[in-house]
């Protein structure tokens, strides 16, 4: 077994974000210490270790998931630890105040095997306006629901904050020009917010598979169906299947993202 270790200062990204599950106060009404630093954040800490452990292949072929049980707060320094298994996976956790906060594993699909996404089953569609946005529920994230198309081009000096942001070390990234996997997660994100009107709600896991390396400066179009939208120990959750497509008809990953959209706690107000 091949062991790496590493410490980060958290920081949460999100203080201003529209979910004010972010924002301290917000958070300490669902019974949080403070604002949530997002899950995609975390997914972000977490791939280093995948990348040291599985070496650059894992940008172009490598499978993750990722689940997040305990919040980790901005300011804290949280432990990421990775460790090698008997069948040449990785598996990665964090570990804040004490206990585990998140885990993931991680592990390299054959190129034979890499799936081939069905395109035309994410057909594109428009995007909402801001305020034009339904409200999230059973009416606006039906199960099979095509969501808006993000388009955007991934610009160098966004990308370089936001590998200062996720407190990235790893100097492949800035070195080849590659876009960091937490930065496509955080699409999975992005598009369900700007399809939908959210209230608080809460990242909690996701399997993504990754199909190709992306370039700074490359454009970049996210695509999203709703593949079940159900309820759980009081909480309305919804599941989405992205792909994210680079330069016009590149794949280069695909992701089910798993969320909490309207939590209990809302629902009881």
């Amino acid at each position: 077994m091949t062991e790496t270790r590493y410490a980060i200062s958290a920081f949460n990204t999100a203080f201003e974000s529209e979910n004010r599950i972010h924002d301290d106060g917000v958070a300490q009404k669902f019974g949080f210490e403070g604002g949530l630093v997002p899950g995609v954040d975390d997914y972000a800490y977490m791939t280093r270790a995948a990348l040291l452990l599985l070496g650059p292949d894992f940008l172009t072929r490598g499978h993750m998931t990722c689940r997040f049980d305990r919040p980790v707060y901005d300011g804290e320094t949280v432990g990421v630890i990775g460790e090698t298994t008997a069948d040449h996976g990785v598996d990665i956790r964090i570990e804040a105040r004490g206990s585990t906060a998140a885990t993931g594993t991680a592990r390299l699909t054959e190129a034979a095997a890499l799936p081939t996404p069905d395109v035309a089953g994410f057909p594109t569609g428009p995007m909402p306006s801001h305020d034009e946005r339904p409200t999230a529920g059973p009416e606006s994230l039906p199960e099979g629901r095509r969501m808006g198309t993000l388009r955007e081009t991934i610009d160098a000096a966004t990308h370089a904050q936001y590998l200062k942001d996720v407190r990235e070390e790893h100097p492949l990234y800035a070195e080849a020009g590659l876009v960091h996997p937490g930065f496509l997660l955080r699409r999975a994100n992005t598009i369900l917010r700007d399809t939908v009107r959210l209230g608080p709600w809460i990242h909690v896991g996701s399997a993504i598979q990754h199909l190709g390396t992306l370039s700074v400066g490359s454009t970049l179009e996210t695509r999203a169906v709703v593949s079940r939208l159900y309820d759980h120990k009081g909480h309305g959750f919804v599941e989405l299947d992205v792909l994210l497509i680079g330069e016009g008809s590149k794949p280069v990953a695909s992701i089910h993202h798993t969320a909490i959209y309207e939590p209990r706690q809302i629902r009881a107000a």
